[in-house]
């Protein structure tokens, strides 16, 4: 079964590719670390007006009504130039979840905004000196009176700023340590908000504070005590959609590295003649392809009820974040020691390789995932 983008597809990416170049491609990141998001907002919104933000969203919600598969090209085109934001989080997170557990009234009031690009939501789920895990949810959702009554901290969530409201994993039930969360959204506006330090400096984190805000019904996902198992069918969908974006990360590492071993050179001849830097970009290469194949495969089981689609999502995840450290690590060395200064862009790839590589869950998790869904 061929799984390559059809051309349609492709010409759609050449459209994408030539409005992030135009945007300067990886200066957005570099924007971001100066605290710049101007530019960034701009790029949403004429992703918005490419239709981007409405491909997976029924027409009836103003949507497209298309499949992950028809995201590739943008999430590789994102990850290609960096792209920091809440586009996964919003299209191949929120998206999902609300289209299977949402009430109508909830589609109604996301997926239209969502679709248009006027809508963004990020996603706490991380709490202090906690692992991602349903054990590790501790803030709680208390039926107080009546009425639901948040309490707690998250921690590490993604460009606040940038969002106009939270998807939050909450505890309601204590005895239950296996599920007995819920899913809520929660506007941002008027919560209490601190910055934190990001290892990557272009992915903004904050940490979050809850104190007796008070939640209505309609504000929960789905059903209550549930959580967890409806946040897996929305982590497949990230996760197929992550490992795009990686795999257009690592393209844009591999052709940095073959247009320099052609232009460095060393002892009158290009350093792309050795062995050595051959070997090592054969390598990055073949890792790309079998990442984009993964990849690719990834993005059209998950909108299937094919047997393999969690090990084939995870597969893909695993895979993509361990050789996007491997190649942006390759991509150093083969620059030498100008690959270490902050004016060449190899170290935003490392950064970025290692914020994913942590991010929802580890390459051990998901690796048990892989395992666990095959029956190992």
């Amino acid at each position: 079964m061929d799984f390559s983008l059809t051309d349609e597809q492709e010409m759609f990416r050449g459209h994408i590719r030539k409005m992030l170049d135009k945007f300067g491609g990886t200066q957005l990141a570099r924007e971001m670390i100066d605290n710049n998001p101007q530019n960034l907002k701009k790029v949403y919104t004429t992703l918005a007006e490419l239709g981007c933000s409405a491909i997976n969203i029924p027409e009836e919600y103003d949507g497209m009504d298309l499949d992950a598969l028809d995201l590739v090209p943008t999430f590789e085109e994102m990850g290609r130039s960096l792209v920091p934001g809440l586009f996964m989080e919003t299209s191949a997170l929120v998206v999902p979840i609300l289209k299977k557990y949402g009430t109508e009234e909830q589609k109604q009031q996301y997926l239209p905004n969502i679709a248009s690009g006027e809508k963004l939501v990020s996603f706490a789920a991380l709490e202090p000196f906690n692992d991602f895990s349903p054990t590790g949810i501790q803030c709680t959702l208390v039926r107080q009176d009546g009425r639901y009554v948040l309490n707690g901290t998250k921690t590490l969530v993604p460009e606040v700023e940038l969002a106009d409201s939270l998807l939050v994993v909450v505890r309601t039930n204590q005895e239950d340590q296996e599920d007995g969360l819920a899913l809520v959204l929660i506007k941002t506006e008027g919560l209490n908000i601190d910055k934190q330090s990001s290892f990557d400096e272009s992915k903004h984190v904050a940490k979050i504070e809850f104190h007796n805000l008070v939640i209505e019904d309609q504000q929960i996902i789905g059903e209550v005590d549930n959580g967890w198992t409806q946040l897996q069918e929305g982590l497949l969908y990230f996760n197929a959609a992550l490992s795009s974006y990686i795999v257009g990360a690592m393209e844009s590492v591999v052709n940095m590295a073959t247009e320099y071993a052609k232009i460095r050179e060393q002892f009158g001849q290009a350093i792309g003649r050795f062995q050595a830097i051959k070997h090592s970009i054969v390598n990055m290469k073949v890792d790309l392809e079998i990442a984009r194949s993964l990849s690719h495969y990834a993005n059209w089981v998950v909108d299937t009820d094919e047997f393999d689609r969690q090990a084939a999502v995870y597969s893909a995840r695993t895979y993509a974040t361990e050789k996007f450290i491997e190649v942006s690590a390759h991509n150093i060395q083969i620059h030498g020691g100008i690959g270490f200064t902050e004016e060449i862009d190899c170290h935003l790839y490392v950064k970025r390789a290692r914020y994913y590589d942590q991010y929802l869950g580890s390459t051990p998790f998901y690796q048990e995932q892989v395992v666990a869904s095959l029956g190992w």
